[in-house]
């Protein structure tokens, strides 16, 4: 059997820990991304630069692979619905379109009768004056937006009126639950009934963004077991091929709630790769090239660190580290305020 080529479309510490893993298992990989100074293209075996539209970039990029997959959802469908017409891509275009519309992701969330907190579309700035039952609440965006863009944290109607804000692209008004603490279940779905399920971990947000992850998560057996249930529920619907991410809310009365699905490999699941024999980057990998299916063991309890910004100076800056700690450097040539530059992951 010939190597494969894995095609990856997005440049940044995903797409370079993708790289990274395929190969580990003798896969070549071409990374295709609009940044010009994306950091995977360290670590991949070729790069190809240009605009997510360009015909004649996506076509030079297909040339070189077998088939495709990407690290992030805001890739335009018709991009990916163009690519699939002549290789493979994986998870398929269609879960894309649905996740990337916030508003459908929690109707089929809902359909499954799973619980996520309330919320209703929102098209005009007066549809919120009559809704304040919703509120507390956050006012998204229904599609982009992540790490906290397009996101808008409301506590009355009359915040309304102070924010400059386009109502014509679409909101989604959230009501705000009383929030005990955030999980994530990572889940790899090879095929029918064929999964690898890693045990959920505890996430802690600073302004919106993912600042802390640890296993084992301090949650109940109920929880632990509604959570895991729950993504195989969502990954097997969405006859998913990948590793993807299900990030739950819990309330101070132990409810759970999905807050969102995100059809790839996640930041909270870093700490996988030190801490299981098999992460999910490389699950990942062999789920979409079609590898064995490796049953998953934990080696140890961890924490993850995320490094935003100029923090990852003092640790470029360190001679060494304990045997217990794995510090990863993203590369990126720009440090830029709560840009994740890298991570460490302590195992415990």
């Amino acid at each position: 059997m010939s190597q494969i080529t894995l095609g990856i479309i997005g440049g940044g510490q995903l797409g370079s820990m993708l790289a990274i893993a395929a190969k580990k298992l003798n896969i070549k990989t071409v990374v295709f991304c609009d940044d010009i100074d994306a950091p995977a293209q360290n670590f991949c075996n070729q790069f190809v630069n240009g605009n997510y539209d360009n015909k004649e970039k996506i076509s030079e990029f297909l040339n070189q692979v077998d088939l495709v997959t990407f690290e992030f959802e805001n890739i335009p469908f018709e991009t990916l619905s163009g690519i699939n017409k002549f290789k493979p891509v994986l998870p398929k275009p269609s879960v894309n379109r649905l996740i990337q519309h916030r508003l459908a992701e929690k109707d089929f969330i809902n359909k499954l009768n799973i619980r996520t907190t309330r919320y209703v579309a929102i098209d005009k700035k007066s549809d919120i004056d009559a809704l304040e039952d919703f509120l507390p609440g956050i006012l998204k965006t229904t599609t982009l937006g992540y790490d906290g863009k397009g996101q808008y944290p409301i506590k009355s109607s009359d915040e309304i009126n102070s924010l400059n804000i386009d109502f014509s692209k679409g909101y989604i008004l959230e009501k705000l639950v009383k929030l005990k603490k955030e999980i994530s279940i990572i889940i790899t779905r090879f095929s029918n009934n064929k999964y690898e399920i890693y045990e959920p971990i505890e996430n802690t947000h600073e302004d919106q963004i993912l600042k802390y992850s640890k296993i084992p998560a301090e949650i109940n057996e109920k929880i632990f077991n509604q959570s895991k249930d729950w993504a195989m529920l969502i990954a097997e619907e969405l006859k998913y091929v990948g590793t993807l991410c299900v990030e739950f809310f819990i309330d101070r009365n132990d409810n759970l709630y999905v807050n969102e699905i995100a059809p790839r490999v996640h930041n909270s699941g870093h700490l996988t790769i030190n801490a299981f024999n098999v992460s999910q980057f490389e699950n990942h990998v062999r789920a979409v090239c079609g590898l064995e299916q490796i049953p998953l063991k934990k080696i140890s309890n961890a924490k993850m660190i995320n490094l935003l910004g100029d923090q990852i100076t003092h640790y470029r800056n360190l001679q060494k580290f304990n045997d217990k700690e794995f510090f990863f450097d993203y590369l990126k040539k720009d440090i830029k305020e709560n840009r994740k530059m890298g991570h460490i992951t302590t195992l415990l």
